[in-house]
């Protein structure tokens, strides 16, 4: 039986669309209030409005990951009208065109374009938001990684993804990871659980849409995280069939 989230709120980034989206609809449907966040206001409003069709609860916030401003701003947002913040769900990113050469052929500014978005974007909306995080009774941080990002995947030859060696994007999401594990060290003895989850090989826009498997199962694992028990697991790296390796 899925858990009643009534009276919980929900923040994910870049959730107008694909998986981000998903994860929205799976949690509102089961009773989270749900904050879509958007670089676009008019497609935060029509995902939120789609959603509300559905008999969820949804209101969208701009939000553009690396723009501070409107990162402080939805954190008084959600201060002012909610008061706390049970799930924060970082996903927004991005895979830039120059990522696809030989990792030493990639341009600086695609590493500095993607790390922007990808790093420092998730390290900065939680940062802002952590403090709404800490007064709920049980605070959920999912950071969205990658298989791509684990560094045992990309050690191994027979790993179904080897031919993909994106410099900026693997290495990216591997560093997401090691700020969920340092985040959930430090957040070890509150109520707040921190993990990062791997969607799979999702069709999204991000990857023109080549995935084999469809948003519904992308969102899988990072809605178990989401609504996680007290009793479950903070520091790891999950896919829905359990543990991926570093």
């Amino acid at each position: 039986m899925s858990q009643d989230l009534k009276g919980k709120v929900a923040l994910i980034t870049g959730a107008n669309k694909g998986i981000g989206y998903e994860i929205a609809r799976q949690l509102g449907f089961r009773g989270a209030t749900v904050l879509v966040g958007a670089r676009d206001i008019k497609r935060g409003k029509e995902a939120a409005n789609q959603l509300r069709l559905n008999k969820i609860d949804a209101r969208s916030v701009q939000l553009d990951v690396i723009a501070q401003k409107t990162i402080d701003f939805t954190a008084q947002q959600i201060e002012s009208e909610f008061g706390k913040l049970d799930i924060l769900v970082n996903n927004a990113g991005i895979l830039a065109e120059g990522d696809r050469l030989p990792p030493s052929q990639v341009e600086i500014e695609t590493l500095r374009q993607t790390y922007e978005t990808n790093v420092f974007g998730v390290f900065a909306v939680t940062k802002a938001l952590l403090p709404l995080l800490k007064k709920s009774t049980a605070g959920r941080i999912v950071n969205l990684s990658s298989g791509l990002g684990s560094l045992t995947h990309n050690s191994d030859p027979n790993f179904e993804f080897a031919n993909f060696k994106l410099l900026a994007y693997n290495s990216s999401k591997t560093a997401v990871n090691a700020i969920t594990v340092l985040l959930a060290a430090e957040l070890k003895d509150t109520p707040i659980k921190v993990n990062a989850a791997d969607p799979g090989f999702t069709a999204t826009d991000i990857n023109q849409y080549q995935g084999y498997r469809t948003v519904e199962q992308g969102a899988i694992a990072a809605v178990k995280l989401a609504t996680l028990p007290d009793d479950g697991s903070s520091g790891g790296f999950f896919d829905e069939n359990g543990v991926v390796p570093w």
